[in-house]
Order: structure tokens, then sequence, then C-alpha cells
């Protein structure tokens, strides 16, 4: 019987507890100086600190990828396309597209293991948002390598501008 009155009392201390962690979390939020999200962190000109192993969009090296399908094949919803073509008068690919439909990713980083020349990886951007879902496809062989490479985030308004078609698809129905 000693337990039993031991067990209610060590459930209504954990209880209790519980409860005043919540309501210490609770009353935290109506502090006159805590402020919004981008009053803390200024949001669009400066990017949300993030930690060290967070897995954000995908950084990509189009300048030493070998077009190897790895990442592809490891990719367990096949979100992760690859353009290439065969190189004339020497061995190996040359990327002509690299995309990512971030529609489908899950951001496992499933791809980046895989990679034999660590052209893949996880980046630190939090946010890449957009107004259609053909605003989720990236093309990374389509920005331009200053902003596409050597940062560890991504800039959204370049991933819009490179969206743009400058040249058509093809020239007509008689080509």
């Amino acid at each position: 019987m000693l337990d039993w009155f031991r067990n209610v009392g060590v459930a209504v201390y954990t209880v209790g507890h519980g409860m005043w962690v919540t309501l210490r979390y609770w009353l935290i939020t109506y502090k006159s100086d805590r402020g919004t999200f981008t009053d803390q962190f200024e949001y669009p000109e400066k990017p949300v600190p993030v930690a060290a192993r967070y897995r954000g969009f995908h950084r990509y090296d189009l300048t030493t990828c070998i077009a190897c399908d790895q990442c592809a094949k490891a990719c367990p919803v096949d979100c992760i396309y690859i353009g290439k073509e065969r190189v004339e008068g020497a061995k190996g690919f040359k990327v002509t597209g690299f995309t990512i439909d971030y529609s489908k990713c899950m951001f496992c980083a499933l791809c980046v293991e895989p990679c034999p020349v660590d052209c893949i990886f996880m980046g630190a951007t939090h946010d890449l948002s957009c107004y259609s879902r053909d605003g989720c496809i990236v093309d990374f062989s389509r920005l331009p390598t200053d902003v596409a490479w050597g940062r560890s985030t991504l800039n959204p308004t370049a991933v819009a501008e490179s969206k743009v078609l400058v040249e058509p698809v093809h020239g007509g129905p008689n080509q």
C-alpha cells in the first residue's frame, strides 16, 4: 500500500513539474521586449541562423561533377534529374542539366554520401519560397557559377532569374 501512495506522489509531482515548464514557456511569449521573428533575425536581408549540421537546400558544384548518376540512384523519392552528353574524342560525360525537384525532396541527405567527387552536399539555405510548383524545381546548371558555388546559402533571387527562358527550347514545329 505504501508503494501505491509513493507512485501516486511521483505521478502528481511529474505532472506538476511538466505543467510548470509549460506555464513558464507560455508566459515568456508575453514579454514586451520579445519582438517578432523578423525583428530578431531581419529575415529577408540576413539569413536565419541555423545549426552546423542543418540539412538545407542542396549545394552543387557543376565543375567537378562527373555525371555518374550515383546521387540520382541513391535518392529514395527520385527527385534528382541529371542530363548528360558523351564527350567527343574523350571518355566520360558532360553535364547538361542537374535538376532537383524540391516539391518531392525530403532532405534526407542520402544523395550526398555516394558521390565519389563530393560535388553535392547539404547547404544552409533555410527558405527558397515560391508561388508555383515549377518554382520548386531548381536547375543548378542554369545558375551563374559565382552565385551557385562557393557559398553556404542559395540566393532565391538568382534561382528565380535562372528560370527565365532567354531562348526558345526549340525553333518550332518544323525543326
